[in-house]
């Protein structure tokens, strides 16, 4: 890497991880940075902060949707008793559909999901009670 340095004055390299594959990224050197130091300050990483806030969401008894969407499916009911990994509802986001399960065993209350709702990150499907 430092012949690379000494060839091009002004660049660094900077090791990135696309789909999987460490890949190596030759940057002008203040925008490598500006990477560094975001990732210093915590910047870094969103996919993990993503998977906390969707992980402390589903500790109650709120199944929250985790993406804006649409609801295309509603597979329960208002009162139906419902096993942990159970179907509830079918979210589609940019043309993909992404299952909602119950992460609890239960009763489902408070149903909010209808066929065509737009639902927002965060938003409230239901509730699981014991």
């Amino acid at each position: 890497m430092a012949e690379d340095d000494e060839e091009a004055p002004g660049r660094e390299t900077v090791v990135v991880e696309v789909g999987g594959k460490r890949l190596e990224v030759s940057l002008p050197s203040s925008l490598g940075m500006t990477i560094a130091r975001t990732a210093a300050a915590g910047g870094a990483r969103p996919k993990r902060r993503a998977a906390k806030k969707t992980a402390s969401a589903a500790s109650g008894d709120a199944l929250t949707s985790p993406m804006q969407g649409t609801i295309v499916k509603v597979a329960v009911e208002e009162g139906q008793q419902v096993e942990a990994g159970e179907l509830i509802v079918v979210l589609e986001a940019m043309k993909m559909e992404q299952p909602l399960n119950a992460h609890r065993s239960g009763t489902v209350k408070g149903i909010t999901a209808e066929i065509g709702a737009s639902v927002s990150s965060g938003a409230v499907i239901c509730e699981i009670k014991d």
